[in-house]
C-alpha cells in the first residue's frame, strides 16, 4: 500500500496480483476490468478508484522493465477482490482484509476528531470531515449490499446463474425468464449459434446487469446468460414489488 499525494490509501494493481496468487498479469487485469465495469454501473466514477499508472519491475531485455499497472483506493481494491477467482485462497483472504478495513474506516469517520485550534481551523476541519463522511457513505453504501450478499451464488467472473436465481425465488428457469420477458428485461431471441433463447436486453447488458459468455459441452457453442450482482438485485426488487402490488 502506497499513499498518494494527499496521504490517501492506494494499491498497486501489480503488488495486488501477487498477494492474490496470480501467475499472469493479463488474467489479474481481467479482474480489474470487471471491477472497473462494477463501479461504473453503479452510482460512482471508477476513474476515482482506478488509476491508470506505470511500475518498473526486475524483468524484461535490460533486466528492468517499466510496465502497466493502476492505482486503486481501498474501494476499488475491494471490488477486485469480488471480482477475481474465489477458488483462490488468497482471494479469499485479500477480501476478508479489505472487508475489514472498510468497517475499520467507517468506524474511525464516526469518532469525534481532534479541537481546532481557532476558527479557520475549525471550518477547514469541517469542510474535510463532511467530504470524507460523504465519500464513504457513498462508498459504503454500494459495498454493503455486496460484502457478502451474493458472495456464496457467484462464480470465478463474480456473476450469478440464471438457475441460481430461478431456485431463491422457488420457480422454475423457464418460467422466470419468461416473467422476465413480460418485465421487459428480457426477450425472446434466436442466438447466434441457431437456438431460441429468453435472453437478457441489450440496455440491461450494457447497464452491466446481466453479462452473455458463449459456453460448450464439447460438441456445440451456446449463449447462457448471467447476472451480476445488480442484475441479481433488480430481479428481486421487481418480484418483491409484483408480490407487494
Amino acid at each position: 500500500m502506497l499513499p498518494d499525494h494527499n496521504g490517501q490509501e492506494r494499491w498497486s494493481a501489480r503488488d495486488l496480483q501477487q498477494l492474490m496468487g496470480y501467475e499472469q498479469w493479463r488474467q489479474f487485469e481481467d479482474a480489474v476490468e470487471r471491477a472497473r465495469q462494477t463501479v461504473d454501473a453503479s452510482s460512482l466514477d471508477s476513474r476515482d478508484h482506478f488509476a491508470g499508472a506505470r511500475k518498473v519491475m526486475n524483468g524484461g531485455r535490460w533486466g528492468r522493465q517499466e510496465v502497466k499497472d493502476y492505482r486503486l483506493t481501498r474501494f476499488g481494491a475491494y471490488h477486485v477482490t469480488l471480482a477475481a477467482d474465489g477458488r483462490k485462497p488468497e482471494v479469499a483472504a485479500a477480501k476478508n482484509y479489505f472487508a475489514i478495513q472498510t468497517r475499520k474506516a467507517e468506524i474511525a469517520a464516526a469518532s469525534a476528531p481532534a479541537l481546532p485550534q481557532d476558527y479557520e481551523e475549525a471550518l477547514v476541519e469541517l469542510l474535510t470531515k463532511v467530504r470524507e463522511n460523504k465519500a464513504l457513505t457513498a462508498e459504503n453504501e454500494v459495498l454493503a449490499p455486496k460484502a457478502g450478499k451474493w458472495d456464496e451464488f457467484m462464480n470465478s467472473d463474480g456473476l450469478i446463474g440464471m438457475t441460481a436465481i430461478a431456485d431463491m425465488l422457488d420457480m422454475p428457469v423457464k418460467e422466470m425468464t419468461n416473467w422476465l420477458i413480460a418485465e421487459n428485461v428480457f426477450r425472446k431471441q434466436v442466438s447466434r449459434f441457431g437456438s431460441n433463447q429468453n435472453m437478457p436486453r441489450r440496455m440491461y447488458q450494457s447497464s452491466g446487469h446481466f453479462k452473455i459468455k458463449v459456453e460448450s459441452n464439447g460438441r456445440v457453442s451456446y449463449e447462457v446468460a448471467y447476472a451480476t450482482t445488480q442484475g441479481a438485485d433488480l430481479i428481486f426488487d421487481r418480484r418483491q414489488g409484483r408480490a407487494a402490488a
